[in-house]
């Protein structure tokens, strides 16, 4: 269906990355826009402010991030049509800003687009 892979924003940008989004509310911290090498930047379709202070990338709080945060993406129909209408066009990567490369929004957005 959908050609998603994911990349953390301090790796750098390849071609092979295809259309690079950024899916995080704030910027990644010391990194230029130029090294982003961003297609778009979807901010709306992060996890809320709260809910990011709440997980705060503990480990033990993950399976319930999950829960909430999709919950959220429910919620968000219209930016997570847009966000679709985006991965139909052929190889999309999330560019995210987490050190945890498992437990982290951008793979739960992944897998809630390839779920369907």
């Amino acid at each position: 269906m959908y050609e998603i892979h994911l990349k953390r924003a301090y790796e750098t940008a390849l071609r092979e990355d295809g259309i690079r989004i950024l899916v995080e509310r704030l910027w990644p911290r010391g990194i230029t826009k130029e090294a982003a090498a961003l297609d778009h930047w979807l901010k709306e379709v992060a996890p809320s402010p709260d809910l990011r202070k709440w997980y705060g990338h503990d480990p033990a709080k993950w399976l319930e991030f999950q829960d909430r945060y999709r919950a959220e993406l429910d919620a968000n129909d219209d930016v997570v049509a847009a966000l679709r209408a985006i991965c139909k066009d052929g190889r999309v990567t999330f560019v995210y800003a987490a050190k945890d490369e498992i437990r982290n929004s951008a793979t739960v957005l992944r897998d809630y687009l390839l779920d369907g």
